[in-house]
């Protein structure tokens, strides 16, 4: 096969402009997509703020339009709104021309089919991809039509229905969109909530010139840390590139994990729907399920994956689902993701409580944890095994969802992953006491690195 093929990653297109990422390969991408989508209709195409982006998604609607699609071209979008797009206006499906947080030389390409249902390798991505290398494609009689469309003021409107906006409590906040898409989008929502905002590189740029627009990575929120310290703020959200993922920042400069904004919403969704079923990957935090259960809700675990996530939602009807990496699903969103409205819902849960961000983050740890880390490991089988036999059963519970989970015991578990694409295992770890925490990681450390 190819060497392009390699550009078509488990849930998107990712790649080089130029060598691997260009226009003609972009209208291939298009013509392919518009003879898979299941649905006859019209596909809504998005674009973020990279340099190449324009070209591409031009190219993208040629081939969908090359192939008799009706195409809807809503401009410069957060990813979130590809899914507003498609799911509000029963569209056949969505492209959106992006590569999240990766560095300005790389793009990518996210589909969605109707009802912003996912498209990777495991649910069309693959027969996508083997059109585009054989070139091989339906023959159509006309082309398809093109209009235009701002989505804007929609989808502020779709974000704020998932609070009461009149019960919204004065903030003053710094709100970091890293130069991405949040910078274009973020201001369409101020009119409307009653928050002092400090906006921070909100000019949309993406070789990302102040730092890497990726806030799972703690030590990119280092500026917005300090202007929260400096004005005394009462907190802050750093988006990533593409304004899907978003983390609140608490007013001491420390940032809420993607475990307590999980457990947070978590609980705000079993409140509102008794009884609810909640969805969380098995990297989050055991505080989730902790939350859930203490509500009233049943917590449902999940491989790690959006395109799982967010199949595992639809079977168990879940208003919510959380992952570790600060991806937040909902039911009412056409059970897509969104950075926006996970930090508007976390921003309204605290002023509800009367407790600031850091009295929050507190409340739902109930654990302490170490961030994912990776090691690089030339045999992860073997590396499993070591840790199987440290860890044997019955003394400790054994779980192969995904990777393998370890429940040492009620307090203290840990979970390793090896990379589909890379020779990387992934830990992480929770403990009740850090101690514990650090004793136990020292182990699975030695006996993953053998």
């Amino acid at each position: 096969m190819s060497d392009l093929a390699a550009v078509f990653k488990s849930y998107d297109i990712r790649g080089r402009v130029g060598d691997e990422l260009n226009a003609d390969f972009a209208q291939k991408v298009g013509r392919a997509f518009a003879d898979w989508l299941p649905e006859a209709g019209t596909v809504a195409v998005g674009r973020d703020m990279r340099p190449d982006s324009g070209e591409l998604a031009d190219a993208v609607i040629a081939g969908l339009r090359a192939q008799g699609r009706d195409v809807l071209d809503i401009g410069q979008v957060t990813s979130d709104m590809i899914y507003f797009a498609v799911g509000s206006l029963r569209l056949a499906g969505g492209a959106m021309i992006t590569a999240s947080h990766n560095p300005g030389k790389d793009n990518g390409i996210k589909l969605c089919r109707e009802e912003a249902k996912p498209v990777g390798l495991d649910t069309g991505l693959d027969q996508i991809r083997d059109a585009v290398l054989s070139g091989t494609f339906k023959s159509s009689a006309a082309e398809g039509s093109l209009k235009s469309r701002d989505l804007s003021e929609d989808w502020v409107q779709h974000v704020l229905s998932f609070i009461d906006a009149d019960k919204l409590k004065p903030l003053r906040l710094a709100v970091d969109a890293g130069n991405g898409m949040a910078g274009a989008i973020f201001p369409e929502l101020e009119p409307y909530v009653p928050w002092e905002i400090t906006e921070m590189y909100f000019e949309l740029d993406g070789t990302f010139p102040n730092h890497e627009a990726n806030p799972l990575k703690f030590e990119t929120l280092k500026d917005l840390i300090a202007r929260i310290r400096a004005d005394k703020l009462d907190g802050g959200i750093a988006f990533d590139g593409d304004g899907d993922r978003a983390f609140l920042v608490d007013e001491t400069g420390t940032p809420l994990t993607g475990g307590v904004m999980s457990a947070m919403m978590a609980e705000y969704f079993v409140g509102l729907h008794p009884g609810a079923n909640i969805v969380y990957d098995v990297r989050n935090s055991r505080s989730v399920p902790k939350v859930v259960e203490q509500a009233g809700g049943t917590a449902v675990i999940s491989k790690v994956g959006h395109s799982i996530i967010k199949q595992k939602m639809r079977d168990a009807d879940a208003p919510f689902g959380g992952e570790a990496s600060g991806h937040f699903y909902f039911r009412d969103n056409w059970y897509a993701d969104s950075g926006l409205i996970g930090a508007v819902i976390g921003l309204y849960v605290a002023g509800l409580s009367g407790k600031k961000l850091s009295e929050l983050r507190e409340f739902y740890t109930h654990f302490k944890a170490i961030p994912e880390t990776n090691f690089t490991v030339a045999d992860k089988d073997a590396a499993l095994a070591r840790i199987q036999a440290a860890f044997p059963q019955p003394e400790h519970q054994h779980d192969n969802l995904d990777g393998l989970t370890v429940v040492v015991n009620d307090h203290t578990w840990f979970n390793v992953r090896g990379s589909n694409t890379e020779p990387v295992m992934r830990l992480n770890a929770e403990s009740s006491d850090q101690e514990t925490l650090d004793n136990l990681v020292a182990k699975v450390k030695e006996l993953i690195n053998g």
